[in-house]
């Protein structure tokens, strides 16, 4: 996703993510061109989501301190992915030069990219081997890295594990597992007034985010690796369905179809919810022993079920890019190493459970010792599938929310709404 949620603590300074490893060899590559590109030096400023955290300033202070005629000044913009996104697209439409450096969701990398609204990062300054390969694809375009993977995230499934072992039942791999298991941990006492499941089904990037994994979980695909669609298909009609089903019958609440994430998650920690499809971040949350949440000790983590076996997530994260239009790119490409390297990771993760974008520190011990369902995140995150990667990424996503939002609201039967989709789709492909 493309906005600064609690997940985005962070609380330390940071080793470099970017290493500088020689001079280029000249051309006029991309990665030659944005070698060039990276000069001048003094303040810049980060266009970001809204920080709800109250850490992101803390860390910009540790870097102005440090860098007294290099300053940085944050910029926050909307709660909302689609207002930060269309925010950012104007300033590098009018080339303003407001804003240095971006917080971009994964998914926007593409459609920056092909409008140089952004620029490449020279590849012989990238420590390329120590990511995740997911969070690199979608930092790059057409084969040349644009932006630094600042965060990952893949989607996990939480679950009440106090009850489900009360019920006889085990952490489900398919969707009618879950609702089995559900109906079983319903009939418990504790469970009074319990929903099954929700997710992130407001109108909203976070619904195009669930929509694509209902697909993928299904064994479809809403665009192919050309941008081709392919929403009106067999598999997807499956995924969709079921969901729209689960709304109808009661399984997932009817009022689950307003919950963002931290509606979702308020209503898992309130003891709500045996199931929730969330991101890594709720994990610190919903164990806070400070009375905020009644779950805490009390739940798992798994990954997110499919149709037959195991879903698939859809690849979340941020990437930091410098805006084409600024000024001080050499600081601004300082301070992207600054905000992306595996100290800060290590600390983001021990903060706020954030999923880091390097590998290693997936495979640290200690760290597993302390969040146990690293294991399931990592391999959620080398799973996952990006959303549809498109140049017009904003009517794309547009059309994708529609489609899905009518069909789980009862609007619109999912067979109709996703031969409706895949038109918009075609057009929007076909579409300069």
């Amino acid at each position: 996703m493309g906005h600064w949620l609690p997940r985005a603590g962070i609380a330390a300074l940071t080793a470099c993510a970017l290493t500088a490893c020689g001079t280029g060899t000249g051309g006029d590559s991309p990665a030659d061109q944005g070698e060039a590109a990276l000069t001048g030096r003094g303040p810049i400023t980060l266009a970001t989501g809204k920080d709800n955290s109250g850490v992101l300033l803390k860390v910009i202070d540790r870097w102005n301190a440090a860098h007294p005629k290099e300053r940085v000044r944050v910029v926050e913009l909307s709660d909302s992915p689609d207002e930060q996104r269309q925010r950012m697209i104007q300033d590098a439409e009018l080339k303003s030069g407001e804003f240095s450096v971006l917080n971009l969701d994964v998914v926007w990398t593409a459609e920056f990219a092909a409008n140089r609204w952004v620029v490449p990062l020279p590849e012989n300054r990238v420590d390329t081997g120590a990511f995740l390969e997911p969070t690199l694809e979608g930092a790059s375009y057409r084969g040349q890295l644009y932006a630094a993977p600042w965060t990952s995230d893949g989607g996990l499934l939480y679950f009440r594990k106090d009850l489900l072992r009360k019920a006889g039942a085990k952490p489900p791999r398919t969707w009618a597992g879950m609702k089995k298991a559900c109906a079983a941990v319903r009939k418990l006492p504790e469970a009074k007034g319990m929903s099954c499941y929700a997710g992130q089904f407001e109108k909203y990037e976070g619904l195009t985010v669930n929509f694509a994994e209902m697909v993928e979980s299904a064994g479809g695909s809403l665009v192919d690796g050309r941008g081709r669609p392919h929403a009106d298909s067999p598999e997807a009609l499956k995924g969709l369905r079921f969901f729209a089903d689960g709304v109808r019958d009661g399984m997932i609440p009817k009022k689950a179809i307003t919950f963002k994430e931290e509606q979702g998650r308020q209503a898992f920690q309130q003891g709500r919810l045996v199931f929730h499809r969330q991101w890594p971040y709720q994990w610190t949350l919903a164990n806070a022993d400070d009375g905020s949440s009644k779950v805490a000790g009390r739940f798992g983590v798994a990954p997110l079920p499919g149709l037959d076996g195991p879903g698939v997530s859809s690849l979340g994260g941020h990437n930091l890019a410098i805006s084409s239009a600024a000024g001080n790119k050499a600081t601004a490409h300082d301070f992207i190493r600054f905000m992306t390297g595996e100290r800060m990771q290590r600390e983001n993760l021990l903060l706020s459970s954030n999923a880091p974008t390097r590998t290693a520190l997936y495979d640290d011990k200690k760290l597993v010792d302390k969040y146990p369902y690293l294991p399931v995140l990592k391999k959620s995150i080398l799973g996952a599938e990006p959303r549809p990667r498109v140049v017009r990424y904003g009517d794309a996503t547009a059309a994708i929310q529609e489609a899905a939002y009518g069909a789980l609201s009862g609007e619109v039967r999912p067979k109709k709404a996703l031969a409706e989709l895949q038109r918009k789709l075609q057009r929007i492909n076909s579409s300069p």
